[in-house]
């Protein structure tokens, strides 16, 4: 499949088109932000651990019936995949306090939930991609209660799977990002992509952060940390 005009670019890839509208190709880059954009900088490597493990996890949740939209992975950093509208919705799943979530809440980090909880947030960026609920969202007409329950499941059956694999490779999957997409049929898939970009993951035996929380808050390692990451995918 042929590359044909760039369609797209964003903080972290790049679409282009191919000669079959329903295909396109995803580019990822070594450019990092941070905080809406106002922290920006470059992860070495960072487009190839993104787009190769992104790659490895989709298809290891095609298997267990998580539809996506990868197809074939071109190269180290190229990825053909279905081309869909995404739903203006970002997904957040978390299994343990961090980050936003216990600054908005006054808790320490590393609070283990008895059951994971689930967030939505507005994907705009001049909103700031502010948190809403499912009431919000039907209301806006982002989505519909349909499609936000199909969502949900799908978030929480991802969540079961990614949990448990990562847990083999000593890796605790604390929170992480989802984007879903419509085919042109209006079929909801996983899209977007699965990565130390999207997720964050502490070492289960020191807590270690082993994602780009390390940019974000200037603890140095974000290479060595993301090249760790990719080691244990593909050991």
């Amino acid at each position: 499949m042929n590359k044909c005009e760039q369609l797209y670019e964003g903080k972290a890839k790049k679409v282009f088109a191919t000669e079959d509208p329903e295909y396109v190709i995803v580019s990822y880059k070594d450019d990092a932000t941070a905080f809406d954009g106002l922290k920006k900088g470059t992860i070495s490597g960072k487009g190839v651990v993104n787009n190769r493990m992104s790659n490895y996890l989709m298809k290891l949740l095609e298997k267990q019936g998580v539809p996506t939209h990868y197809v074939e992975e071109l190269s180290d950093r190229e990825t053909v995949v279905r081309k869909v509208s995404i739903v203006p919705l970002e997904v957040i799943i978390r299994n343990v306090s961090a980050g936003s979530f216990a600054k908005r809440y006054g808790v320490e980090e590393g609070i283990v939930f008895a059951e994971p909880t689930i967030e939505f947030s507005y994907k705009n960026d001049d909103l700031h991609d502010p948190l809403l609920n499912s009431y919000h969202a039907v209301a806006l007409g982002l989505a519909t209660r349909e499609e936000i329950e199909n969502i949900k499941n799908m978030a929480f059956k991802i969540n079961s799977v990614l949990k448990e694999y990562f847990k083999s490779l000593k890796v605790t999957l604390v929170d992480f990002k989802l984007e879903f997409g419509k085919l042109s049929d209006g079929t909801i898939v996983l899209a977007d992509e699965i990565s130390p970009d999207t997720c964050r993951f502490w070492d289960s035996e020191t807590n270690e952060k082993l994602d780009k929380d390390r940019f974000r808050r200037d603890l140095g390692g974000v290479e060595d940390a993301y090249e760790e990451m990719m080691k244990r995918v593909f050991k």
